[in-house]
């Protein structure tokens, strides 16, 4: 069973990867096209999370003018046979690794988009073989910071705590209503962005893996403005205290931990992965591996 679904996208012209690992939206890899209006033109990194908008551009494209998309490898225009059923803006198909395409529509602010596969069976076959046991594995290279070295005495303390291990499942609460902030196995948190506008963004509940998806655009490397509980809509955001790493905002919500709720703080900064434990909690409990969100 898998949370969210990366799709690997290549272009139907020169069938390259459009795959940009050095630029990230929703905390994994994203897709790299060109793209020009009559604003002007440069690059965009779309979501490769589906069902995710979001994305970063050169510039802000206007809400309902059209977009033409290039290959940023053999600069042909990418554009589908047929157009969208929402707007009649034309469809731009890319090429899934797994057989089959994506199609999206090219006029901005449309979320219309559909999936088609070349061979169902086959397509769902591979997509549980590499989704369904899918594990992000954190490596020392792509953390921030490095763990400073542990001392003899540190090691002694340290065995005395309880160790919350990588890719273990956070069970989430409301630190308000004490409701449970996982639905269907994510973690649900209701949010604002900057233009006042209400959705919900889904985490993974794994801690150290940094996947997640909303439902209204949430521009990268930018506060979001809320982040309250679904159920009581209280908010999570703290007035009192900071990332450790970026000085933003924190939320924070409740974990289970033995047999009681600490208290786990994550940054309101989109893209920032840094998280971390009360100072009470810290003498107790260590999140392996962890020095972001």
């Amino acid at each position: 069973m898998y949370n969210f679904v990366t799709l690997n996208l290549n272009c139907p012209l020169c069938g390259v990867s459009l795959m940009d690992k050095e630029n990230l939206v929703d905390n994994e890899p994203s897709v790299k096209l060109q793209v020009q209006t009559e604003k002007g033109q440069g690059f965009i990194h779309l979501s490769s999370i589906y069902g995710s908008y979001n994305y970063t551009c050169d510039f802000q494209p206007k809400k309902g003018t059209l977009t033409k998309f290039f290959c940023p490898f053999c600069k042909g225009e990418i554009i589908g046979e047929i157009n969208c059923e929402a707007c009649n803006a034309p469809m731009v198909p890319l090429l899934l690794d797994i057989g089959g395409k994506v199609a999206f529509c090219s006029r901005a602010g449309c979320q219309n988009h559909f999936v088609e596969f070349e061979d169902l069976s086959n397509a769902l076959r591979r997509f549980y073989q590499e989704y369904g046991n899918h594990q992000n594995i954190i490596k020392e290279e792509d953390t921030v910071e490095k763990m400073p070295d542990i001392t003899p005495e540190e090691k002694e303390k340290d065995d005395i705590k309880e160790i919350i291990e990588s890719g273990s499942f956070l069970h989430a609460y409301c630190p308000h209503c004490k409701k449970s902030l996982i639905e269907t196995d994510i973690m649900k948190i209701k949010i604002v962005n900057d233009k006042d506008e209400e959705g919900f963004i889904y985490l993974s509940p794994y801690l150290n893996v940094f996947s997640s998806r909303s439902t209204v655009f949430l521009p990268e490397d930018k506060v979001i403005k809320d982040l309250k509980c679904f159920h009581c809509d209280k908010s999570l955001v703290l007035k009192n205290k900071t990332c450790e790493k970026c000085g933003s905002p924190v939320a924070l919500i409740s974990i289970g931990a033995r047999t009681k709720l600490i208290d786990f703080y994550m940054c309101s900064k989109k893209g920032c992965r840094w998280h971390g434990l009360s100072e009470d909690d810290i003498h107790d409990i260590k999140l392996e591996d962890s020095v972001e969100w």
